[in-house]
């Protein structure tokens, strides 16, 4: 019954990287705000472009694996420092090159923690304050004033730390392999300079919120859980549960960690025992609330808010309403559905609640069922094949941004604090911007063509090795079939991709150059 369930699983990850991969040949998906605005855009394909660039990344790709395996003599205690060390370098040097300042909801945050830290203001938890409707932020508002406190007040500091969890997260996408690879007769070095170089990890860092730090917290989690389910350390199932637990705080999408966790645990129960089982679910339920609780405890227990955080937020029939449109396929409806909460219920969540089910009834009834398949389609097709994590908007930045497109906030889609001649050449929608843009789409096509080799072989051979991960990725997908789309949303999930499509890189470059060209393989020599 278990291999039946793993089975499905793998053939459901299948169809949906498949539909990615079909759909991408005649399809791009692009997010470029100098040139289109805050506006989700699927167009046709562009072979003239996208070829040649496939091409390129294959070539490149199969030089460097090779470069890699070449560094299989040397020892991890060398090679992973260095890299992670490069890697730092690399992104201290973007950070500098694009001194992006925060804008919309990255630079709400960053005024809210100035206001608690130095004016002891937290107004914004009033009605009709920012924390009021969005509760779930005051994670990052206390995180950023209390890097303020400690360290001086400046936006390097904030990115110096993204960019310490990013590297984190690097090192935990090796470990992730690592674990899934015990047997492996090689260093496996090549995923580490992968996740170490993968662009939008390295530009993100730029963006002042909860998406870099909540996934050096979450990759983190599923790191120690399969640890938890090799060894049956009760210390590895303790320091998930924990990191989980953080990860949800920071960003509130750990649910669908905690559902992917219990149903690996569940698949293993054989294995693992059923005390354990039991005892190992218990412990991630009881920690997964316990940083929301403990904040609201503080909160009231101080006088700062007079009712429950979250009793009157934005409910989550919001976003709900906001992934149901035609037009814009699920993204940002400038506004519409934030007026129904704050025009129309007067920021009341139960008011809202019931205008938003009567909407979201009332958009459903009016649209044919071919309509809504179309709807679909198009917003998991653009969620899943932007590709860039839209790093164009909140990586890179753009100093010339005349207003088109407005978001939540009214913000252009980042400025920087100074420009210098690398900002000049990535103006607007330049060829340098355009080229960028255009290599990162391209690679997260091959990560997907990489992902469905590797799947399909181990349907074939009957190893299911990779499951944790697929479980993760299908309540991804699942999750924002439903909710409001952003590219960005699925940053948390990039760890996983790269994983993947490096182990189906891998088996593909095994089955066409070392079988049937006979390439030897660098030795490992001694141990």
């Amino acid at each position: 019954m278990s291999k039946v369930i793993h089975k499905t699983l793998y053939l459901i990850l299948i169809f949906f990287v498949g539909l990615f991969i079909v759909s991408s040949l005649f399809v791009r998906a692009q997010y470029n705000y100098g040139l289109y605005g805050d506006n989700p855009i699927l167009g046709t394909q562009q072979w003239s472009i996208f070829l040649p660039v496939i091409i390129l990344l294959l070539l490149m790709g199969i030089g460097l694996y090779r470069l890699c395996l070449r560094l299989n003599k040397y020892s991890p205690k060398v090679v992973i420092p260095v890299v992670l060390l490069c890697s730092m370098a690399i992104q201290i040097t973007i950070i500098f090159v694009f001194p992006r300042v925060p804008t919309d909801d990255s630079q709400t945050v960053v005024s809210l923690a100035m206001s608690m830290l130095y004016d002891q203001d937290y107004s914004s938890f009033e009605t009709g304050g920012y924390l009021h409707m969005f509760p779930f932020n005051f994670s990052i508002v206390l995180y950023l004033k209390t890097l303020l406190y400690l360290f001086p007040d400046n936006y390097l500091v904030i990115k110096l730390f993204n960019i310490l969890f990013s590297t984190l997260t690097t090192f935990m996408i090796y470990l992730i392999y690592k674990q899934l690879n015990p047997k492996s007769t090689e260093r496996d070095y090549g995923v580490l300079i992968f996740a170490a170089t993968y662009l939008p990890s390295l530009f993100l860092n730029n963006l002042i919120y909860n998406d870099v730090i909540a996934t050096a917290f979450l990759t983190s989690c599923l790191y120690f859980l399969l640890r938890f389910v090799r060894d049956k350390s009760w210390k590895a199932m303790l320091c998930a549960a924990i990191l989980l637990a953080i990860g949800n705080y920071f960003r509130s999408i750990g649910a669908i960690v905690l559902i992917a966790a219990i149903l690996y645990i569940l698949l293993n129960m054989r294995s693992i025992g059923f005390k354990k089982v039991l005892g190992s679910i218990a412990v991630l339920a009881v920690l997964f609330n316990v940083p929301g609780w403990t904040q609201n405890a503080v909160l009231q227990s101080t006088g700062t808010v007079s009712e429950p955080v979250g009793e009157n937020s934005a409910p989550v029939y919001m976003w709900l309403n906001m992934g149901i449109n035609l037009e814009r396929f699920g993204f940002w409806d400038n506004m519409e559905s934030y007026q129904i909460y704050q025009r129309q219920a007067n920021y009341n969540k139960a008011d809202s609640t019931a205008l938003f089910k009567q909407e979201i009834e009332s958009k459903l009834s009016e649209v044919s069922a071919s309509e809504l398949i179309q709807m679909y389609y198009k917003k998991i097709i653009w969620t899943w094949t932007e590709g860039t994590y839209q790093m164009d908007r909140y990586g890179i930045g753009n100093e010339s941004a005349s207003g088109m497109g407005r978001g939540r906030a009214g913000g252009m889609a980042g400025s920087y604090s100074y420009i210098n001649g690398v900002t000049d050449l990535f103006q607007g929608d330049s060829v340098y911007r355009t080229g960028i843009l255009w290599v990162v789409y391209v690679m997260n096509f091959l990560m997907y063509c990489f992902i469905f080799v590797r799947l399909v072989r181990g349907i074939r051979l009957k190893r299911y090795d990779e499951v944790s991960l697929i479980l993760v990725v299908l309540g991804f997908i699942g999750f924002y079939i439903l909710w409001e789309i952003k590219s960005r949303y699925i940053y948390p999930v990039y760890p996983l991709l790269i994983v993947l499509s490096y182990l189906g890189f891998k088996d593909t470059y095994e089955l066409m150059f070392q079988r049937k060209l006979g390439w030897g393989r660098p030795s490992l020599g001694k141990r």
